[in-house]
């Protein structure tokens, strides 16, 4: 292991053990001058090293706990099925509250068709004229509900006013599409 790999304390505990090595080779020499072979055994080199190999393991084991946290904290998210909880029809005690959208006031219109004039030509109009639209004779009128187009019909008189019977409501899928 280099030392820019090492801790902080496996480096010192590494630098005490390098240091007491060298002290109880000094000593080991000064025994065996003194002593001669009857030397006494280096405790403080065998200390040093004993706490310099727990340090690494004590480290080692933080190490490996701080991981198994790390993954526990970090599991595989859970979704709901909100296809099923679509498809939950209301009962009496889970009854959708929706009447308070019921007052919003919406602008509908029917479009029988379009065309573009210059100021010119609209000054120019008066009693009589007539406008030339974009679609023909039979098509269907365009039903918009706050300027979306919504549905498609057909123009019918009714008590002497005119309606529009509807004979085609635009999907959802259509409406996404128009939006983008």
């Amino acid at each position: 292991m280099s030392q820019e790999e090492m801790s902080e304390d496996e480096r010192l505990a590494a630098e005490w053990a390098a240091s007491l090595e060298a002290e109880a080779e000094n000593n080991k020499e000064l025994d065996e001058e003194n002593f001669g072979e009857n030397a006494p055994a280096d405790d403080d080199a065998k200390l040093a090293e004993e706490w310099a190999a727990a340090l690494a393991t004590d480290e080692q084991e933080q190490s490996k706990k701080k991981n198994r946290q790390l993954a526990a904290e970090v599991s595989e998210p859970s979704y709901k099925n909100l296809t099923d909880v679509a498809k939950i029809t209301p009962q009496d005690n889970q009854k959708r509250e929706l009447d308070f959208i019921l007052d919003i006031p919406l602008d509908v219109s029917a479009e029988l068709g379009k065309t573009r004039l210059l100021i010119k030509d609209l000054l120019q109009l008066g009693q009589g004229s007539v406008i030339e639209l974009n679609k023909l004779a039979g098509e269907p009128l365009e039903i918009f509900v706050n300027g979306k187009l919504v549905a498609r019909g057909e123009a019918v008189v009714v008590n002497e006013k005119f309606g529009v019977r509807l004979t085609d409501i635009i999907s959802p899928i259509e409406r996404i599409t128009q939006l983008s």
